[in-house]
């Protein structure tokens, strides 16, 4: 149990936290809320969630909630990555040795109420060990350490999501005993069917036929003041993306990871199964992606990417440098944009998903798209790299961090290219998850903002499943195009 007035006692809220908590205290009551799902985000961006009464949630605004930590011993098929009751080491630092308990302290700023379960409400938090010091591998403390860091320099990070998904018809779940799997093995997966024939962008005909779905997505995201923006039908059969209005970096993490639970929880009471894997085991199914716009700000909310008017240049200096250091880092970002096996099955020349370290102005081959041009107070970049599974605190993290770098060394992007999938002269992305991992493991960049511990820690998650992939599909190799068995079984249900 953690101690009595654990978050006063190590200073973790702001003066605006403690009275959204006093707020959100008379909403319980009033709304007649009977329980509340405190949640967390774990390394592989997922939720974790304790449920609490309303008799217990005013000690969990003073005290915190105890929460295990072994969700950061786990990689994404809940294998154990080492043995955790081993001496610290490394790659296993005291706070997780012995599965010892952690504090989640909630943030009173993402309290919301679940529209789809009466009754319910949540809230998001963050990790600390019993000392008051937060846990290290909480990737959205990493997240906030990056923007605190920004606006300590009078700058403020902006972001835009634009969200791929699959729906699907669930036509058997496959709860036989013997098919629910086990530690590091996965579940078999439900056998779906399409709830489109696909291929028909953007089709009137295949909208109204989602409506009931799309409806309620729109309706229950906007009455969790998620700012949706718009609703398309994509290429796939059943494929829909969704995109959101600017937020500030951790309201766009924090909606992230809330939108993908309430598009399958959502979902799942329909009888459809809806699945952030990037490209799904299932045939004409073609790959999703997670396009991140971004840009920066003054604190009067000046975009401080737009370049003046009469420019020559469809950035201002700023933007420039950050573009050229999330293109100089993409390759050893990868493992942040596109963390699974699965999502690397995007790039290939030619499919609407980069391959290179491209930037092109308006151009949706390049990596990065400059969308603006001189006197643009929208001007922004979009980074088309990411796969929708990607944990959010570390995608947006990771583009924070190696922009910033760009604008502190002043990184020349280089020539927009007119043609990204032929610019051979540009280095090409990783392309798999092995060389992803090999990249990170070098980057002296990425050790230095995130730390070693950190990235020696993600890198073991990542090695487990890894290693788990290859000893499964051994001659993966001999069909680099096709999607596994293992990576459906992996990835379709569990993102």
């Amino acid at each position: 149990m953690p101690s009595r007035g654990f978050i006063e006692n190590h200073g973790l809220w702001n003066e605006n936290q403690r009275d959204e908590a006093r707020n959100i205290l008379a909403r319980v009551q009033a709304d007649g809320i009977r329980t509340v799902r405190v949640s967390t985000a774990d390394p592989q961006g997922k939720l974790r969630t304790k449920a609490v009464t309303p008799a217990v949630f005013p000690s969990v605004l003073t005290d915190g909630l105890d929460f295990s930590s072994a969700q950061f011993n786990f990689d994404s098929g809940e294998r154990f990555v080492r043995d955790p009751f081993e001496p610290a080491s490394t790659a296993s630092p005291h706070e997780t040795t012995g599965l010892p308990g952690v504090i989640l302290v909630p943030d009173p700023r993402t309290f919301r109420e679940l529209p789809w379960s009466p009754g319910t409400a949540w809230i998001l938090g963050d990790m600390y060990s019993a000392d008051g010091r937060p846990v290290p591998f909480d990737a959205r403390h990493k997240l906030e350490e990056l923007l605190a860091r920004m606006r300590g320099e009078g700058l403020e990070y902006v972001a835009g999501l634009e969200i791929e998904f699959y729906v699907t018809r669930v036509l058997d779940q496959k709860l036989a005993p013997e098919e629910l799997g086990g530690q590091g093995r996965p579940p078999t997966p439900p056998i779906v069917e399409a709830v489109t024939r696909g291929y028909a962008y953007q089709s009137e005909e295949d909208h109204d036929r989602l409506d009931g779905f799309l409806a309620a997505v729109v309706d229950y995201g906007q009455r969790l003041k998620m700012p949706i923006r718009t609703v398309e039908i994509e290429l796939g059969p059943g494929q829909i993306e969704v995109t959101f209005e600017t937020m500030d970096g951790l309201a766009a993490a924090d909606t992230a990871v809330l939108f993908r639970s309430m598009v399958k929880q959502v979902s799942a009471r329909m009888g459809l199964h809806a699945t952030f894997m990037a490209a799904p085991g299932l045939p004409g199914f073609c790959a999703s992606g997670w396009h991140l716009h971004q840009s920066i700000s003054d604190h009067t909310g000046r975009n401080l990417f737009a370049a003046p008017p009469g420019s020559n240049q469809h950035l201002a200096p700023m933007g420039l440098h950050f573009l050229g250091g999330i293109l100089e880092h993409a390759r050893a970002a990868s493992v942040f944009t596109t963390p699974t096996v699965n999502g690397y099955r995007r790039r290939r020349a030619y499919s609407l998903a980069p391959d290179r370290a491209t930037w092109g102005h308006d151009n949706r081959a390049a990596m990065c798209r400059v969308i603006g041009s001189p006197g643009d107070s929208s001007s922004r970049i979009e980074n088309r790299v990411g796969e929708p599974a990607a944990n959010p605190y570390l995608y947006i993290g990771s583009q924070i961090a190696a922009g910033l770098d760009g604008i502190r060394n002043r990184t020349d992007p280089g020539p927009r290219e007119n043609a990204p999938y032929s610019a051979t002269s540009r280095p090409r992305l990783p392309t798999t998850l092995m060389e992803a991992v090999d990249e990170l493991r070098d980057s002296k960049f990425f050790r230095r903002e995130f730390g070693d511990d950190y990235i020696e820690w993600l890198l073991t998650v990542k090695d487990s499943e890894i290693e788990r992939f290859l000893e499964a599909e051994p001659q993966w190799e001999q069909h680099p195009d096709e999607v596994t068995d293992w990576e459906h079984r992996e990835y379709f249900t569990r993102y």
